[in-house]
């Protein structure tokens, strides 16, 4: 007998992952993103018909694809019965068994902590209650080495869900045999996760050896898990609230195309001009008052963190293609249509010369210290700076930044991270605010070897 394929569609943008799961003939689908496209070229590729939908949870760090998906396919939509969503869906709970096709049998777990109402998915092949399940769908519950943050609906509600997350991560570790592999939503990058993992795979077995949630007594658990809790996406809060009203399937046809007085208008009215290029070119030269968030980092994370919520957004990218990709990630957060676009470069955006700004090393930083003061903005999460950090650096994280700006010393402003994308954000920051940056585009661990003095927990 063939086994059942597992499709895993990933969306490291995102640090998330969706699943295809089929039999040959028959296809459900578990938590799909927003642009359903990928899911229904997976199923077009493998000759198969989606008859269920389902999700673990409401989201909380990305806007679901499912009711769209289940619409245009006319599958079944399966959420828990226990969220309040504004459309009809087929009701889950606990324990309830999903027949599809011949041979998938998919049985409801109820596993709350990442959210109340989080629920996890275990695969039967064969359909007989006596076979042990060969996979268990587990969203944001049991992740690689880590579980799903507690924090997101609130402080109230972290502690008690931070102690469900212990007992739920436990439970299927007792229900599934250890051979089980897992498959989580969340957890490779994404900010849901306690802590992130290089693991590509895993399996029940696996986790007992390395999982705190199944290494630790409940109490250590919660303690280390909270104490580790950083800062998480402002537009966090705005993705439970689209999810349960039933996002439409999203809008990626081209926006309308602004030439370079339209976007020094926009800029000057308040709305942000997006540069998509690589810090490196935005740095050589950029569009007066626009904003760096390169394709090559962690775009849409770190412009919906920012970015007032429902400011317009225009963007600008080389090619038509770049501009695509943009969009297809903004849909992703609820950001559903670009103001409009520019493609090409510079020249072509700005009215008059190009801004510019200086790029350079730690080892330029070590070197213009020793001739003038200049101030150092460190623009990592205050866990990082903690950590460890160059003596008398002015640590604003880079979510802060837009509000704090005004806090900068007077000078010359050095700004670092801990590779170079989140200081090419701040600086284009700083740059449109009318100060002057130099952005540091380097691995911080080379500032330790070029003698900057450093201080911190790890130094």
């Amino acid at each position: 007998m063939t086994a059942l394929t597992i499709r895993t569609i990933e969306t490291p943008s995102l640090g998330d992952r969706s699943y295809v799961v089929h039999d040959g003939e028959m296809a459900f689908v578990i938590d799909p993103q927003r642009d359903i496209d990928r899911v229904l070229a997976q199923l077009d590729a493998d000759g198969v018909r989606l008859t269920h939908v389902f999700e673990t949870h409401i989201h909380n760090d990305y806007v679901t694809g499912g009711l769209a998906l289940a619409r245009n396919t006319g599958a079944a939509y399966l959420v828990n019965g226990a969220d309040e969503v504004s459309f009809d869906r087929t009701p889950v709970a606990d324990d309830d068994v999903f027949s599809i096709g011949a041979r998938m049998r998919l049985r409801a777990i109820a596993t709350p902590g990442h959210t109340y109402t989080h629920l996890s998915y275990a695969l039967t092949d064969a359909g007989s209650d006596a076979e042990p399940p060969v996979a268990a769908f587990t969203g944001g519950s049991l992740l690689y080495g880590a579980t799903g943050r507690p924090d997101l609906l609130g402080e109230d509600h972290t502690g008690h869900l931070a102690r469900h997350q212990h007992a739920s991560v436990r439970k299927l570790a007792v229900l599934l045999p250890d051979p089980t592999s897992i498959y989580p939503t969340h957890g490779f990058g994404s900010f849901c996760s306690t802590t992130q993992s290089e693991a590509t795979e895993s399996t029940i077995g696996r986790e007992w050896r390395i999982n705190p949630a199944l290494t630790q007594d409940a109490e250590t658990y919660v303690r280390e898990l909270l104490d580790g809790l950083g800062a998480w996406p402002a537009y966090y809060v705005q993705m439970s609230p689209a999810n349960a009203a039933g996002p439409p399937e999203p809008d990626l046809s081209t926006p309308a195309r602004a030439d370079a007085y339209e976007l020094r208008r926009r800029i000057e009215s308040g709305e942000w001009i997006v540069d998509l290029r690589n810090r490196t070119a935005f740095a050589a030269g950029h569009a007066p008052g626009s904003f760096s968030f390169g394709l090559d980092g962690g775009f849409a994370t770190y412009l919906g963190w920012l970015i007032p919520w429902g400011t317009p957004v225009t963007l600008l990218g080389e090619t038509a293609d770049d501009v695509g990709q943009a969009q297809r990630e903004l849909v992703r957060i609820g950001i559903d249509r670009p103001a409009a676009h520019a493609t090409g470069g510079p020249e072509g955006w700005s009215v008059g010369a190009p801004a510019s700004f200086p790029v350079a090393t730690f080892a330029d930083l070590a070197q213009v210290r020793h001739h003038r003061p200049v101030v150092v903005l460190d623009v990592r999460r205050e866990e990082e700076y903690t950590a460890a950090r160059i003596e008398t650096a002015v640590n604003i994280p880079i979510h802060d930044l837009p509000s704090r700006i005004g806090e900068i010393p007077d000078g010359e402003i050095w700004v670092h991270c801990a590779s170079g994308y989140r200081a090419s954000i701040a600086a284009s920051l700083v740059d449109a605010a009318g100060r002057t940056p130099v952005l540091i585009d380097d691995a911080f661990e080379h500032a330790i070897e070029v003698g900057l003095h450093l201080a911190g927990t790890e130094t």
